[in-house]
């Protein structure tokens, strides 16, 4: 079966405008987040080659941010490498890793829990490229739990940037999730952010409803 965000993200905004304030605040789709790294204009020349520019493949839930054809191998302390790391787009203006609590075993780095984009202090990699490699003296985290929203569907469920929230997923193991983090931004879709790990731990994947616990 095949997850369409923008249907879900649909069909969830027109529950929560026909049944009012007793939906808002009640369930969000769920999008898994696999390791994946963002890469800076400056990292990705040096990566692919002068010049070089991303070849988008899928777009994804949230508008504007997109898969790419790019692939690259993440190595750590260990030397043991973790390859086929996903590149996603567009450009930014620092480099960044996102990757599970599982991964860092592998790796055998220490990278902080953090909200994307918060990359000060955190762990070192290396990223290797057909063209050349790029360590990162800091910029390997695991991105936090998250859930996206547009400025229409804060104000539905009640819920402002940078609050946090407890969230409920029936899944094949019953899991609660506690200090989620609340995203608000007009460019942002509904959509709650998980890793593999807590994927895995609660038997959701991609399309899971879960419930935010008032």
């Amino acid at each position: 079966m095949t997850y369409d965000a923008d249907l879900v993200a649909e069909i969830v905004k027109r529950v929560v405008a026909e049944c009012g304030d007793d939906a808002a605040g009640d369930t969000v789709p769920v999008g898994v987040s696999n390791r994946h790294i963002h890469l800076s204009k400056e990292h990705l020349e040096i990566l692919f080659g002068k010049g070089y520019e991303l070849t988008p493949i899928k777009d994804l839930s949230q508008p504007g941010q997109f898969a790419c054809k790019e692939q690259l191998t993440i190595i750590g302390p260990s030397l043991r490498a973790i390859e086929g790391v996903r590149v996603l787009g567009p450009v930014r203006s620092s480099s960044q890793v996102e990757i599970s609590r599982t991964d860092s075993f592998v790796l055998k780095i220490k990278p902080p829990v953090r909200e994307s984009g918060d990359i000060k202090g955190s762990a070192p990699i290396t990223i290797i490229g057909p063209k050349g490699t790029v360590t990162l003296n800091e910029g390997c985290i695991i991105a936090n739990r998250h859930i996206h929203m547009s400025l229409e569907e804060g104000k539905a469920f009640g819920l402002n940037d940078g609050d946090t929230v407890t969230v409920e997923a029936n899944g094949e193991r019953r899991t609660t999730f506690y200090d989620v983090q609340v995203r608000v931004n007009k460019a942002f879709r509904l959509e709650m952010h998980i890793d593999t790990d807590d994927a895995n731990a609660a038997g959701i994947g991609n399309g899971a409803m879960v419930k935010i616990i008032r």
